[in-house]
Protein backbone atom coordinates (compact mmCIF):
# COMPACT_ATOMS: atom_id res chain seq x y z
CA UNK A 1 0.00 0.00 0.00
CA UNK A 2 2.97 2.43 0.70
CA UNK A 3 4.37 1.77 -2.44
CA UNK A 4 1.60 2.16 -3.98
CA UNK A 5 1.03 5.56 -2.87
CA UNK A 6 4.42 6.71 -2.94
CA UNK A 7 4.54 6.16 -6.48
CA UNK A 8 1.36 7.70 -7.22
CA UNK A 9 2.59 10.96 -5.00
CA UNK A 10 5.18 11.07 -7.73
CA UNK A 11 3.17 10.81 -10.63
CA UNK A 12 0.67 13.21 -9.27
CA UNK A 13 2.72 15.55 -8.04
CA UNK A 14 4.17 16.21 -11.81
CA UNK A 15 1.40 16.17 -12.71
CA UNK A 16 -0.27 18.45 -10.39
CA UNK A 17 2.61 20.74 -11.08
CA UNK A 18 1.92 20.67 -14.85
CA UNK A 19 -1.84 21.27 -14.92
CA UNK A 20 -1.64 23.62 -12.03
CA UNK A 21 0.36 25.88 -14.35
CA UNK A 22 -2.69 26.13 -16.86
CA UNK A 23 -5.23 26.36 -14.36
CA UNK A 24 -5.80 24.86 -10.83
CA UNK A 25 -9.32 23.50 -11.60
CA UNK A 26 -7.38 20.97 -14.00
CA UNK A 27 -6.41 19.40 -11.04
CA UNK A 28 -8.99 17.29 -9.70
CA UNK A 29 -8.98 15.23 -12.94
CA UNK A 30 -5.35 14.36 -11.82
CA UNK A 31 -6.46 13.50 -8.45
CA UNK A 32 -9.19 11.44 -9.94
CA UNK A 33 -6.97 9.51 -12.18
CA UNK A 34 -4.06 8.91 -9.57
CA UNK A 35 -6.51 7.44 -6.57
CA UNK A 36 -8.53 4.97 -8.63
CA UNK A 37 -5.15 3.84 -9.98
CA UNK A 38 -3.04 3.48 -6.98
CA UNK A 39 -6.19 1.62 -5.33
CA UNK A 40 -6.41 -0.62 -8.02
CA UNK A 41 -1.78 -0.77 -7.51
CA UNK A 42 -2.67 -1.71 -3.88
CA UNK A 43 -4.92 -4.66 -4.07
CA UNK A 44 -2.82 -6.02 -7.00
CA UNK A 45 0.40 -5.93 -4.33
CA UNK A 46 -1.40 -6.33 -1.48
CA UNK A 47 -4.27 -9.20 -2.40
CA UNK A 48 -6.91 -8.44 0.11
CA UNK A 49 -8.93 -11.33 0.98
CA UNK A 50 -11.86 -8.98 1.51
CA UNK A 51 -13.63 -6.23 -0.33
CA UNK A 52 -13.43 -3.67 2.52
CA UNK A 53 -9.58 -4.34 3.25
CA UNK A 54 -9.21 -3.60 -0.49
CA UNK A 55 -11.40 -0.41 -0.32
CA UNK A 56 -8.86 0.48 2.96
CA UNK A 57 -5.92 -0.65 0.97
CA UNK A 58 -6.72 1.46 -1.62
CA UNK A 59 -8.15 4.55 0.11
CA UNK A 60 -4.50 4.71 2.48
CA UNK A 61 -2.75 4.47 -0.82
CA UNK A 62 -4.93 7.20 -2.61
CA UNK A 63 -4.73 9.86 0.44
CA UNK A 64 -0.98 9.06 0.07
CA UNK A 65 -1.14 9.88 -3.57
CA UNK A 66 -3.18 12.72 -2.98
CA UNK A 67 -0.91 14.57 -0.52
CA UNK A 68 1.85 13.97 -3.50
CA UNK A 69 -0.86 16.10 -5.35
CA UNK A 70 -1.61 18.50 -2.91
CA UNK A 71 2.35 19.45 -3.08
CA UNK A 72 2.73 19.49 -7.08
CA UNK A 73 -0.29 21.83 -6.81
CA UNK A 74 1.15 24.30 -4.00
CA UNK A 75 4.13 24.29 -6.45
CA UNK A 76 2.50 25.21 -9.56
CA UNK A 77 0.85 27.65 -7.52
CA UNK A 78 3.86 29.39 -6.55
CA UNK A 79 5.60 28.86 -10.20
CA UNK A 80 1.84 30.41 -11.76
CA UNK A 81 2.11 33.57 -9.18
CA UNK A 82 5.33 34.13 -10.09
CA UNK A 83 4.89 34.23 -13.89
CA UNK A 84 1.33 36.25 -13.86
CA UNK A 85 1.40 38.45 -10.64
CA UNK A 86 -1.96 41.13 -9.79
CA UNK A 87 -0.87 43.04 -12.32
CA UNK A 88 -1.19 39.95 -14.81
CA UNK A 89 -3.83 39.24 -13.03
CA UNK A 90 -5.36 42.34 -13.81
CA UNK A 91 -5.00 42.01 -17.37
CA UNK A 92 -5.85 39.13 -18.04
CA UNK A 93 -9.45 40.38 -16.60
CA UNK A 94 -9.50 43.80 -18.87
CA UNK A 95 -9.01 41.68 -21.73
CA UNK A 96 -12.08 39.52 -21.08
CA UNK A 97 -14.31 42.83 -19.88
CA UNK A 98 -14.62 41.65 -16.38
CA UNK A 99 -14.33 44.02 -13.69
CA UNK A 100 -11.11 44.42 -12.22
CA UNK A 101 -11.00 44.57 -8.29
CA UNK A 102 -7.42 45.96 -7.13
CA UNK A 103 -5.27 43.44 -5.35
CA UNK A 104 -2.34 44.06 -3.27
CA UNK A 105 0.34 41.89 -3.43
CA UNK A 106 -0.78 40.32 0.03
CA UNK A 107 -3.99 39.93 -0.72
CA UNK A 108 -3.22 38.44 -4.46
CA UNK A 109 -0.93 35.94 -2.68
CA UNK A 110 -3.24 34.67 -0.16
CA UNK A 111 -5.88 34.12 -2.26
CA UNK A 112 -3.34 31.99 -4.92
CA UNK A 113 -2.10 30.22 -2.54
CA UNK A 114 -5.37 29.77 -0.16
CA UNK A 115 -7.73 29.11 -3.03
CA UNK A 116 -4.93 26.16 -4.48
CA UNK A 117 -4.53 24.75 -0.97
CA UNK A 118 -8.26 24.37 -0.41
CA UNK A 119 -8.68 22.85 -4.15
CA UNK A 120 -5.44 20.18 -3.23
CA UNK A 121 -7.41 19.50 0.49
CA UNK A 122 -10.40 18.33 -1.47
CA UNK A 123 -8.02 16.11 -3.91
CA UNK A 124 -6.88 14.39 -1.07
CA UNK A 125 -9.72 13.70 -0.41
CA UNK A 126 -11.31 12.71 -3.80
CA UNK A 127 -7.80 10.76 -4.34
CA UNK A 128 -8.42 8.68 -0.87
CA UNK A 129 -12.46 8.15 -2.08
CA UNK A 130 -11.28 7.32 -5.39
CA UNK A 131 -8.16 4.71 -4.14
CA UNK A 132 -11.16 2.66 -2.21
CA UNK A 133 -13.35 2.33 -5.05
CA UNK A 134 -10.14 1.09 -7.35
CA UNK A 135 -9.05 -1.42 -4.41
CA UNK A 136 -12.81 -2.66 -4.18
CA UNK A 137 -13.10 -2.96 -8.00
CA UNK A 138 -10.19 -5.10 -8.07
CA UNK A 139 -11.85 -7.08 -5.30
CA UNK A 140 -14.74 -7.56 -6.80
CA UNK A 141 -13.26 -8.21 -10.66
CA UNK A 142 -9.79 -10.58 -9.60
CA UNK A 143 -9.53 -10.69 -5.65
CA UNK A 144 -12.76 -13.05 -4.78
CA UNK A 145 -11.34 -15.59 -7.63
CA UNK A 146 -7.92 -15.07 -6.04
CA UNK A 147 -9.08 -15.62 -3.03
CA UNK A 148 -11.04 -18.99 -3.54
CA UNK A 149 -8.89 -20.76 -6.20
CA UNK A 150 -5.48 -19.94 -3.49
CA UNK A 151 -7.53 -21.55 -0.81
CA UNK A 152 -6.24 -25.26 0.53
CA UNK A 153 -8.39 -28.09 0.20
CA UNK A 154 -9.29 -29.94 3.00
CA UNK A 155 -8.86 -33.61 2.80
CA UNK A 156 -10.34 -36.20 4.99
CA UNK A 157 -8.73 -39.34 5.36
CA UNK A 158 -11.20 -42.19 6.63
Amino acid sequence: MLKAGLIGAGVGFVLAVGTSLLTPLCAPCVALLVGVGVGVLAAVWEKPTASGAGAGLGAQAGAIAGAGNLLGQMVGALINGFLVGPEGLSDLYRQFDMPVAQLTTQQYWLYNLGGNCLCGLVNVGLAAGLGALGGLLWYQMAGKNQSVAEEPSVETEL
